[in-house]
């Protein structure tokens, strides 16, 4: 939907609040008039029902005013007499219309001085949980978000089982553009293929204010922008839609950010022409063949131990068992294997070859050696012609939502012959550490910026598929930052001495208190 279609369904929402409600307002002794001004007459509302003013703002919030308004209808049947469970279904069920019932049929008494305090444990039960979603979904919503590491694409930075928060503030939160939405789940119902939200109505893009800029070399959580939505093929199996907020959760370092003349030579990242610094804490990884003299026994069970080697590894030739190739090995790795006796020869595998998988796919580029290339900047404009439309296509189409026609040589954008094109919202590229072993952006392209959820800043628990018992959690990596100077640090110890000094003092504190009475 349009801002201009969102500003009608607005207006309408108020009509429909005022013709249900008026005569409501008038029994508790306000003015008709009253319930036909937008937001003031929710605020009154609040009064109406003697629930805080700030309630107001959860109306306004998506996803959150799913859960809210439920509670409203609720307390405004309360506040004329209808407390039977019979209203309260009849006011949830009718998402709120048997209101209309009360308002022109029955004859209204306001309860003034109604009690707020549950009438049973179960009403105090349920009070109780609504609100603990209502937190939960507004911590997940606008502020921190748990999310885990599914695949190894930056491993030694981030590590498979490694859970994760990330922080939705650092970038500024994203209001969710989907706003009919199952709370605290992404794309679909746990344990189902069912979809966990409606299509429509969809907000337009709008995100709060962050505290820093997306800079490079940081680890980012984004939505996936070519998510193919495996889950929820039609019977045709054609790719379905999926909104930009339930895409798939990707997370990968951004290596260009808007504006930058990005290349790779030989597997490295250069901007504009100079090679990208990373963090001490970034490792890249690339694959290897390692070449063994064949009379030196060497031990590979100690070596893979030793550097934590969890990607594939394979001899090409395993009769002769000469010829080990490794999926993923840092810089230090294989200069540990050079060193180890036995070991004649340690080559970094670098593509050569065109190809046509890698991003805009137009066999020229691949994984190793690519570009250089413009990542778009908002309000930067581009020269737009045969050879370089590849590279825009997707922003011009799936992004920005214009029309695209191509007769000949001829483009046009929304119907107007167009020779160049100005980007609507800035672009990231993301690359992930283990360079030979990570679909990013080398193969779909760009990062929109409605695209960005956020910057992953806590482990608080990592787990090793491969371990046993006790073995398998990482303890060292249990309450460490994502980023950061200086090699990875816990602080789990510091946590377990703040619970315990919490408990103590809480014991002497309660001794006292009890002592004084």
């Amino acid at each position: 939907m349009s801002a201009y279609q969102w500003f009608v369904f607005f207006l309408l929402i108020q009509i429909v609040h005022f013709l249900g409600t008026w005569k409501l307002y008038k029994s508790a002794g306000r003015k008709s008039w009253e319930a036909a001004i937008p937001v003031y007459n929710a605020i009154v509302l609040m009064k109406i029902i003697k629930r805080p003013t700030w309630w107001t703002v959860l109306l306004f919030l998506p996803i959150i005013n799913l859960i809210i308004f439920p509670v409203i209808w609720v307390e405004t049947l309360r506040s004329f007499g209808k407390r039977s469970a019979l209203d309260t279904f009849l006011g949830i069920i009718t998402l709120g219309f048997y209101i209309y019932y009360v308002n022109y049929t029955q004859k209204l008494e306001y309860v003034s001085d109604r009690s707020l305090i549950p009438q049973n444990k179960t009403a105090d039960t349920i009070s109780s949980l609504l609100f603990a979603v209502i937190v939960a979904t507004l911590v997940h919503t606008y502020l921190i978000q748990p999310f885990t590491i599914p695949t190894s694409s930056l491993e030694k930075s981030l590590l498979v089982g490694d859970f994760l928060f990330v922080s939705k503030m650092n970038y500024g939160a994203r209001v969710p553009m989907t706003t009919i939405a199952l709370p605290m789940v992404h794309d679909s119902i746990p344990l189902t293929k069912l979809k966990s939200y409606l299509i429509k109505p969809q907000l337009p893009y709008m995100r709060l204010p962050g505290i820093q800029n997306i800079d490079r070399t940081d680890i980012v959580v984004f939505n996936w922008p070519v998510d193919t939505v495996f889950k929820f093929f039609d019977t045709s199996k054609r790719r379905a839609y999926k909104p930009v907020d339930k895409k798939s959760n990707y997370v990968k370092r951004c290596v260009g950010i808007p504006g930058d003349n990005l290349s790779i030579k030989d597997g490295i990242v250069y901007i504009d022409g100079k090679i990208l610094q990373l963090p001490e804490r970034a490792k890249p990884q690339f694959s290897y063949k390692v070449a063994f003299d064949g009379k030196t026994p060497v031990n590979l069970e100690y070596l893979f131990q030793d550097l934590s080697i969890t990607d594939p590894a394979f001899f090409l030739n395993d009769s002769k068992r000469d010829t080990l190739f490794l999926s993923a090995l840092t810089e230090v790795g294989a200069q540990k294997f050079k060193n180890t006796p036995g070991i004649t020869a340690v080559i970094r595998q670098i593509s050569t070859a065109a190809d046509n998988g890698v991003f805009p796919h137009i066999n020229k580029w691949n994984r190793d050696n690519y570009g250089p290339i413009y990542i778009p900047q908002q309000g930067k404009t581009v020269p737009l012609n045969m050879e370089t439309l590849p590279l825009y296509k997707a922003i011009i189409t799936d992004y920005e939502n214009n029309d695209l026609k191509v007769t000949g040589t001829e483009i046009r954008i929304n119907g107007e012959v167009a020779t160049t094109y100005t980007f609507g919202q800035n672009y990231y590229w993301m690359m992930g550490d283990n360079r030979h072993n990570s679909e990013d952006s080398r193969f779909w392209g760009f990062v929109p910026e409605n695209h960005i959820v956020g910057k992953p800043v806590f482990i608080w628990l990592s787990i090793d598929p491969n371990g046993k018992g006790i073995n398998k959690v990482r303890w060292d990596r249990v309450f460490t930052t994502v980023s950061g100077e200086g090699q990875p640090q816990s602080y789990f110890k510091l946590f377990l001495l703040g619970l315990v000094l919490f408990f103590v003092g809480e014991y002497f504190w309660k001794k006292r208190k009890a002592s004084k009475v």
